[in-house]
């Protein structure tokens, strides 16, 4: 049995198993997933390891909230092209990579993290992710995997990322994704926390690249953002979009 297969093929009764998911959701139901750790740690940052190996040790590893899992989640991030796993998943849609969407839906993960004490270094992973939002593709889930605490103390990542993602879009740069509609994820999660902030983010960014499905996401700001920052968004949206925006925009409203 090779040691991939030992780690992530074998479920926690010793049976072998295809499905990989079922080994790293397992852990959370099962204490004994924490003695595969130093094998996975190890498997992790072996650079003779098959990448797609390397990667996947890291999601479990970050989806059990283990320090080793949030470090390399870190590095990664910090040089994203680099990271040994880079384009080892690539999204069907975009034809990009897509392994900071899967990481950081691993590290949105927060039961393993408050068992074992690592919650902080759970928000530093989440924080250098959110950092690349205006160069690395999320697939649409960045913005919904941030809980209140997590937005809390990245508000002001999440402003200074939108804020780069609105220059580069206003000075005409493009990325091999829909920029605009992820910048606009993000400003929507904001909203569920803090009503203005996130109004006046989704409101830059549609300023600067008003796309049809980035004014659908930010009617979720609407669902969110309750007070007069939400019904003055709703305006601009009913001012802005088309047919389909403000039927959305109403049905936010309850009208």
């Amino acid at each position: 049995m090779t040691r991939f297969r030992e780690l992530l093929g074998t479920d926690f009764d010793g049976e072998p198993t295809d499905d990989i998911d079922d080994v790293i959701f397992g852990a959370f139901d099962d204490p004994a997933h924490r003695d595969r750790v130093p094998g996975l740690v190890e498997l992790m940052n072996d650079p003779a390891a098959p990448e797609n190996e390397r990667f996947l040790a890291c999601l479990a590893l970050t989806t059990w909230g283990e320090q080793a899992g949030y470090d390399a989640v870190i590095r990664a991030a910090a040089d994203p092209k680099r990271s040994p796993w880079y384009d080892v998943l690539i999204d069907r849609k975009f034809s990009v990579d897509s392994t900071f969407a899967q990481l950081a839906e691993a590290a949105s993960d927060k039961d393993l993290a408050e068992e074992k004490g690592t919650l902080p270094l759970r928000t530093e992973a989440l924080r250098a992710l959110v950092r690349i939002a205006d160069t690395e593709y999320f697939e649409d889930k960045l913005g919904e995997l941030l809980d209140g605490a997590v937005l809390a103390a990245l508000l002001d990542d999440i402003k200074d990322v939108v804020g780069r993602g609105v220059r580069s879009l206003t000075a005409g740069e493009r990325r091999p994704f829909d920029l605009p509609t992820q910048l606009v994820d993000l400003a929507s999660a904001v909203a569920s926390t803090e009503g203005a902030p996130a109004v006046e983010l989704a409101t830059s960014v549609l300023d600067a690249a008003p796309s049809q499905r980035a004014l659908m996401h930010a009617v979720a700001v609407v669902h969110r953002a309750s007070g007069p920052e939400g019904r003055q968004f709703a305006e601009y949206l009913m001012a802005s979009g088309d047919d389909e925006v403000r039927s959305a925009v109403r049905g936010a409203l309850g009208k």
